[in-house]
């Protein structure tokens, strides 16, 4: 599974928050993906993620 932020994110802080092993807040403020394939273990968690994300910036491709 893959993981990419685009680039309406807004930079809550909610993916970060849930999966901080995948996501972090950059310098510029908005969130980024840290990790190229998302692991296994922590799949359900990023599905989470990108439906808590307010404005759907979180787009997960399996």
């Amino acid at each position: 599974m893959k993981a990419k932020v685009k680039n309406m994110c807004i930079g809550c802080g909610a993916c970060q928050a849930l999966v901080p092993d995948v996501f972090e807040i950059n310098d510029e403020g908005v969130a980024e993906v840290i990790v190229e394939v998302v692991p296994e273990n922590l799949e359900e968690e990023v599905k989470d993620a990108s439906e808590s994300c307010p404005v759907n910036a979180i787009e997960v491709n399996e």
